[in-house]
């Protein structure tokens, strides 16, 4: 075989290694890492099926509805999509952004009482950065404690 024919078989078999591993990545690989959540009402609507399994839900903190006890790191908020509710209880200490009124994504499982109890709470945020307003050390200062460790 010349040397011109084994580099076009050379090409042509890369070109057939990339974009097979592609297709895996499109068609496989990232569809089963993606991680979705339910909503309130679609996992009322699950019914029986709903109760004890792990799952991810999302929706709004129903305003008024946090329950917050330090002393025993017991957490209980209503969680809403607009049309369903449920109540959320975490023993776990919320995130120093947590809200009423946000969205947020709990991770855990519907119990047979149907309160959902919750491993994890994250909770979204704008990805747009806001200089702080209002009165405080100038940030030279701020930056300095954080080196000094502060």
């Amino acid at each position: 075989m010349s040397q011109r024919k084994r580099s076009r078989a050379f090409l042509i078999g890369a070109a057939v290694v990339i974009l097979g591993g592609f297709g895996y990545l499109v068609y496989g690989g990232i569809e089963s890492n993606l991680v979705y959540f339910l909503t309130p009402s679609e996992l009322k609507d699950k019914g029986e099926k709903a109760f004890n399994e792990p799952v991810r839900l999302g929706g709004q903190v129903v305003p008024g509805s946090v329950q917050w006890n330090a002393e025993a790191i017991d957490l209980r908020f209503k969680l809403t999509d607009g049309s369903s509710t449920l109540t959320v209880h975490s023993a776990k200490a919320p995130p120093q952004m947590f809200r009423e009124g946000m969205g947020v994504v709990v991770e855990g499982e519907l119990t047979n009482e149907g309160v959902f109890r919750s491993d994890n709470l994250m909770v979204k945020h704008s990805n747009e950065y806001k200089a702080p307003h209002g009165e405080g050390p100038p940030p030279a200062e701020m930056y300095q404690s954080i080196i000094r460790g502060s």
